[in-house]
This record gives structure tokens, C-alpha cells and sequence, in this order.
């Protein structure tokens, strides 16, 4: 098991969810810590709580927006944040259809507990690799600070 395996492993027997993880290996990845971001990915947990879509799909958008979103007046979005966020969500499609026929949490776990110990870590994992991917494509350091504004392409 790698040290990204383990540490997925490690979140969810503390209790987090998918999103939870994905934010929190995020700001790891940062050198920071941000409890009202963990906590509001409460909201994506069991996909959304009835089974819609997959937190990893909703918190890996999420976790894509803490790299090249906005949060004030005086930044901008990330000039590729459009693409990112649908490189992501069309990976994910692909992928989880295939495997599991479809993106949501009900289709996925279908709110079985022994499905959720087998999939989910390894969904997780596979999403942040692809967050990774995504970033480091569109040249953004997953450890580094977020720019207030970006160099045009």
C-alpha cells in the first residue's frame, strides 16, 4: 500500500467521506488546514444524502475549484477552470459507468456498507490521482499557493 493508499485508508476509518478526503488530502498537499472547507463537504457525503451523485465526483470538482476557483474580488479564475472541471467530470463518467454503471453514490454503493469498503477507497485514490494529473497539466503545483491571478496562455 502507497503512502496516498494509506492515508485514504487512514481518513475514512476516522470517519470521513469521499469529499472529506479529497479536501483534506488537498490542503495536505498545501501545508494547510481548513476546517469549514472539510466540514462543508459534509454536504456531498452518500451522494448528497439520497444517493445523487458520488462525492468523489462532487469533491473532486470542489477540490479542482480550491486550485484555479476564486474566492474574492481580487482574484480571477483559473483561464482554464472550465476544462479542468470537465476533464474531470468526463473521466469520471467513463470511468465509473464502465465499472459500475453510473456516477451515483445509489449506483455505485447502493448505501451498502461491505460496497463501500471495497469501492470507495480505491475510487478516491483514483480520483485524486486524476485531480493531480488534471493540475500538473494545466500547470498548477498541487503544494503550492494559488496565484490571485493568473498568466493568460
Amino acid at each position: 500500500m502507497d503512502d496516498e493508499s494509506f492515508r485514504i485508508a487512514e481518513l475514512l476509518l476516522q470517519g470521513y467521506t469521499c469529499g472529506h478526503v479529497l479536501a483534506k488530502l488537498a490542503l495536505e498537499a498545501q501545508g494547510r488546514d481548513n476546517p469549514d472547507l472539510v466540514r462543508a463537504m459534509s454536504g456531498l457525503a452518500l451522494g448528497m444524502g439520497c444517493g445523487l451523485n458520488c462525492g468523489s465526483l462532487s469533491g473532486g470538482c470542489c477540490v479542482l475549484g480550491l486550485y484555479g476557483g476564486r474566492a474574492n474580488d481580487d482574484e480571477q479564475v483559473h483561464p482554464r477552470y472550465d476544462l479542468m472541471i470537465e476533464q474531470f467530470s468526463a473521466w469520471f463518467v467513463d470511468a465509473t459507468a464502465k465499472k459500475y454503471g453510473g456516477v451515483n453514490c445509489k449506483e455505485i454503493i447502493n448505501f451498502d456498507p461491505a460496497l463501500m469498503q471495497q469501492r470507495c477507497p480505491g475510487l478516491i485514490l483514483e480520483c485524486w490521482r486524476k485531480i493531480k494529473e488534471i493540475l500538473a497539466e494545466h500547470e498548477i503545483d498541487v503544494a503550492g499557493p494559488v496565484p490571485a491571478a493568473w498568466e493568460e496562455d
